[in-house]
């Protein structure tokens, strides 16, 4: 096992290098004189620089020949080179166009945005955005983010925050009026607007951990041959608007839209939040509601003959995470079908359900028929091909060696895809979709090629619970875990570092995740626990957990952790805990409930006690849903709610707890307040349990920032370490 820091950072350092795929684009087809095609597939990678202390943004292209349905050449196109200053960039429907989203700080040191459009050989345009000032800062983000050519390549969507009106103080005199202001066509209008006084430091709700300053969001259209930017108009006051795509020959704009009365609750990670799927009018602004706004939405896609409309819609089921249904919204009949049902358990051929954040932005085969989907199944992620007609779901990754797969793109059914495992960093892959009904015939050609990392190995762990520990109410439910194994000396046993999810609902699939795999290179073999609540294992299992956090999902991970003790191949006296937000939840609860047995703790924005997070979260109905209650924005907690609320806590065993434990919170963290970090820290001080507490100001819940990553894994494996030699010592 290794403890020196100097070579505990040199591993960091190679395993922290490998870049990510975070998209990739299939340019336009050629045919070439001999009947044979070729294009360039266009991606980007984020890769952490450790000296810069930040994520840089590479691109790489490829050049793929193809005759009829089969591949028969990939190679690398030209040297990978770094993206500078891109928020967001998307290439026009023919490929000869590309919008990209730049901002800059200028020689004031203020933040400027620009709308930049290139052709194959130029600039050709240059919008500054800012200067503009029709609307607040564009959105770049994940959840909202959007840059969409319309269909005719004339204009451009997007979405930004909406201009508010200046404001001053109430002693402030003299003050300018308000003139950049445009009438509905554009020209400069005559009135003047003044400040408004006394506003300075109205508050201003925004979307939560993620998405701060994200408060009134509003749909752009700029017109490229004109440079005009007009705001559009009829969507309802009561909802944010996002996800937006172009209606059929460009008469419209689909989006989703969140309600936002009587508050915003945290949006980020929460696929759940009430929704609705709308079509605005761009001739009378009428705006029209698609579904039917009862259940959540998101992911809205068009099929290429512009007929229909897929999108993933939630159930009845609370919580953040959950299966979804698949549906069709028939453009020119206006009905709605479900094309894949919420699945409760695994079908007979081992099908759990669809569980995706977000579809691909192209994911329809050129049938306009079927439909490809990368999703959780159990302890992997699958790709899976949907025929929309009949509804029957077709694996193309089964009995793959590579644990998860990633739908990029697709274009005349040429795929490409990111594939991983736990030991195998990400690499990419292209193949043909074939016709309806041989799907599982797919070939796959690799565009780069990925080496596993030698001395790791891993295999996912299937769980059955006890009798005394079955759901009641969701009996027959079995888990998995992951486990990577290190290479080790013959008659040496490995530590074990166990790790739970957060979420609850979320998932580890088996793919490339820094932290395990740098971890099991130290020498430490990695336990990854879905346990019962987990997301790809049907929604009984979601619906099983809430109202039994801290018994069920606690139970649960100590069961696998027990399983592989009497395995026999890892060592019982050294025994580690990791795990963050929910995942701090429950190893908090096993330090206490299973004194002695972990010998360290490292745990990241931890919840501690649900009664005091009540108030302090932007997610609030979580906290309720998850501990077994009703939640409505209008009803206060009472006196047996917090009491019960309190008594599901890790905060009630702290007392028996022993372990030494690593506190690193995030001072920006809206999702887990750093009040429930320091709660614990006190609580284990008062006690004289060995802790030592981290902040960190520039980060939030995720302390996902490259330095702070770093200085995260650093500090964990030397208390490890520390924790070990201590343990060796007695």
């Amino acid at each position: 096992m290794v403890t020196d820091s100097e070579e505990i950072a040199g591993i960091y350092r190679e395993i922290s290098k490998f870049p990510i795929p975070l998209k990739g684009f299939i340019g336009p087809q050629v045919t070439l004189k001999h009947r044979g095609q070729y294009c360039i597939i266009y991606t980007e990678w984020s890769q952490r620089d450790l000296e810069r202390a930040e994520r840089v943004k590479l691109c790489r292209e490829y050049i793929v020949f193809y005759d009829d349905n089969s591949i028969v050449h990939t190679s690398p196109s030209g040297k990978c080179t770094e993206l500078r200053d891109e928020l967001l960039n998307r290439d026009s429907p023919s490929g000869t166009l590309k919008a990209v989203l730049r901002g800059r700080t200028n020689k004031k040191g203020e933040e400027q945005q620009y709308l930049e459009i290139w052709s194959k050989t130029s600039k050709e345009k240059s919008i500054n955005l800012t200067a503009l000032d029709k609307h607040g800062k564009v959105y770049e983000d994940d959840q909202f983010g959007r840059l969409v050519w319309s269909h005719s390549e004339t204009h451009i969507l997007y979405i930004a925050e909406k201009k508010r009106p200046k404001v001053e103080s109430f002693f402030q005199h003299n003050s300018e009026l308000d003139v950049n202001e445009e009438d509905g066509d554009g020209n400069r209008a005559e009135r003047c607007q003044k400040p408004v006084k006394g506003d300075e430091f109205v508050y201003w709700e925004d979307w939560g951990e993620g998405l701060v300053n994200k408060n009134t969001p509003v749909l752009c259209i700029l017109d490229i041959e004109s440079d005009k930017i007009s705001i559009l108009e009829g969507v309802p006051e009561h909802v944010s608007p996002g996800q937006a795509i172009w209606a059929p020959k460009d008469t419209g704009i689909i989006f989703v839209g969140w309600w936002h009365m009587p508050w915003r609750l945290g949006l980020k990670y929460c696929t759940n939040r009430k929704s609705a799927l709308y079509c605005v009018d761009l001739i009378g602004n009428e705006c029209q509601q698609i579904s039917s706004g009862i259940n959540s939405v998101h992911s809205p896609r068009l099929s290429p003959d512009q007929r229909h409309i897929i999108y993933l819609e939630g159930g009845n089921v609370r919580t953040h995470h959950q299966c979804y249904s698949l549906s069709l919204y028939n453009l020119d009949k206006k009905v709605t079908s479900t094309v894949v049902k919420i699945v409760d358990y695994p079908t007979v051929d081992g099908f759990t359900g669809i569980y995706s954040s977000t579809l691909a932005q192209n994911c329809w085969a050129t049938d306009s028929q079927r439909v490809v989907i990368d999703t959780a199944q159990g302890s992997r992620k699958d790709l899976i091909v949907v025929n929309s007609a009949t509804g029957i779901v077709t694996s193309l990754t089964t009995g793959s060696e590579a644990g998860s797969w990633t739908l990029l793109d697709i274009h005349q059914d040429l795929m490409v895809v990111s594939c991983s495992s736990p030991n195998c960093p990400p690499n990419l892959k292209v193949g043909v979709l074939p016709a309806a009904g041989q799907e599982q015939g797919i070939t796959w050609l690799a565009l780069d090629e990925a080496e596993p990392l030698p001395g790791i190995e891993w295999k996912i762990l299937a769980f059955t619970p006890p009798f005394e520990q079955e759901n009641p109410k969701f009996p027959d439910l079995p888990f998995e875990g992951i486990l990577l194994i290190p290479g080790q000396k013959k008659g040496v046993k490995p530590p074990l570092v166990v790790n739970p999810h957060g979420g609850p609902n979320s998932v580890f699939v088996a793919s490339w995740m820094l932290l395990p795999v740098a971890l099991c290179r130290l020498g430490y073999t990695v336990l990854l626990v879905n346990y019962r609540g987990s997301s790809g294992f049907g929604q009984a299992s979601i619906r099983s957990l809430p109202g039994n956090i801290g018994s069920q999902d606690v139970k649960d991970v100590q069961y696998a952790v027990d399983s592989v003790l009497k395995e026999g191949c890892v060592d019982s006296e050294k025994v580690l805990l990791i795990g963050g937000s929910h995942g701090g939840f429950i190893g908090c609860h096993l330090i206490g409930q299973y004194p002695g047995l972990y010998k360290a703790f490292a745990t990241r924005n931890p919840v501690i006690n649900l009664a005091s997070k009540l108030g302090t979260t932007d997610i609030p109905d979580h906290t309720m849903v998850q501990a077994g209650f009703d939640f409505a924005p209008n009803l206060l907690p009472t006196p047996s709610v917090l009491t019960a609320l309190l008594s599901k806590s890790p905060i009630t065993h702290v007392s028996r707890a022993r372990t030494p434990v690593l506190i690193m919170l995030g001072e920006k963290d809206k999702r887990v307040h750093p009040t429930q970090g320091l709660e614990l820290y006190h609580a284990l001080r008062a006690r004289d349990v060995p802790v030592r507490l981290l902040w960190y100001p520039d980060d939030n819940h995720s302390l996902s920032k490259v330095g702070t990553e770093a200085d995260v894994f650093m500090n964990v494996a030397l208390w490890f370490a520390f924790a070990l030699d201590i343990t060796t010592a007695a």
